[in-house]
C-alpha cells in the first residue's frame, strides 16, 4: 500500500449530520440516509410486492392491473398505460401526469422524486435512476453496528421530465437531471446533465444535437395523403 493510499485510508468516514429527522425525510431532501432503516425497508417491500402482483397479472386483466397501479402509484394521472413488467423502488414518490406510457422493464428507482409530466411515451428498457453512492469508498463501504447488522449510508437526486417527451428503448437517465418539456431523447443515451426543452438527444454522455421545429412536421407531409 502506497503512502497515499495509506493516508486516504486513516480519513474517517464522513458521518451524517445530527440531529436527524426521519431517515425517508432525510432521504427526500437528498441527505446522506441509512437504507436499512426499518420504514424505508416496509415501503420498499410494498413496493416490491406490488410490482410482482402487477407483472404476474395477465395482459386482458385490465381492471387488476389498473388497482395495482393504483396502489403502486397513487400521485398518477389519467390514462397510465404500463406494458410491464415495472420494477419500483418505492412508487410512492413519483408523480406521473395525464396519458403516459411505458413499454416493457420501466424501472424507477425513486429514493428522490421523480416528476413525469403529461403525454410522455417511454420505449422498452427506460431506466430513472435518482439513487446515488459516496465517491470515496471511506464513506461508500457498508458499515457495522454494534450488534453485528450491517448498513449503509447513501443519497438521491430528484429526476424531472417534461410533458410531451418521448424516450427510445434503453435510455437511461440518472439523479439530478431535468429534461424540458418537448424532448426526444434517442435509444441507448445516458442523460447525466439537463436537456433544453424541445431537443433532440442522442449519445452516453448524452449530447443535444439539435432543436425540434415546427418545420419538422413536412416530413410527415407524404405520409398523412
Amino acid at each position: 500500500m502506497t503512502d497515499e493510499m495509506t493516508a486516504a485510508a486513516a480519513v474517517p468516514p464522513v458521518e451524517p449530520r445530527q440531529p436527524r429527522r426521519s431517515e425517508r425525510e432525510e432521504m427526500l431532501d437528498g441527505k446522506l440516509y441509512d437504507a436499512s432503516d426499518p420504514q424505508l425497508a416496509a415501503l420498499r417491500d410494498k413496493a416490491a410486492d406490488l410490482c410482482s402482483r402487477f407483472n404476474a397479472l395477465p395482459r386482458g386483466a385490465t381492471a387488476e392491473r389498473a388497482a395495482v397501479l393504483d396502489e403502486l402509484l397513487p400521485s398518477h394521472g389519467k390514462a397510465l398505460d404500463v406494458l410491464g413488467p415495472v420494477f419500483f423502488d418505492y412508487g410512492c414518490h413519483t408523480t406521473i401526469g395525464d396519458r403516459v406510457f411505458a413499454n416493457f422493464n420501466f424501472t424507477v428507482l425513486d429514493c428522490a422524486p421523480v416528476t413525469i409530466g403529461d403525454d410522455v411515451l417511454f420505449g422498452p428498457n427506460v431506466s430513472l435512476l435518482p439513487p446515488m453512492h459516496p465517491l470515496r469508498w471511506q464513506d461508500r463501504n457498508v458499515r457495522e453496528r454494534e450488534d453485528g447488522s450491517t448498513y449503509d449510508y447513501e443519497y438521491g437526486k430528484p429526476i424531472v421530465i417534461g410533458s410531451n417527451c418521448w424516450f427510445g428503448g434503453n435510455v437511461t437517465v440518472l439523479g439530478g437531471v431535468t429534461i424540458g418539456e418537448g424532448c426526444v431523447i434517442g435509444a441507448g443515451a445516458v442523460v447525466t446533465r439537463d436537456i433544453p426543452p424541445n431537443s433532440v438527444a442522442v449519445g452516453n454522455p448524452a449530447r443535444v444535437i439539435r432543436t425540434i421545429t415546427d418545420a419538422d412536421a413536412s416530413v410527415y407531409q407524404d405520409y398523412a395523403r
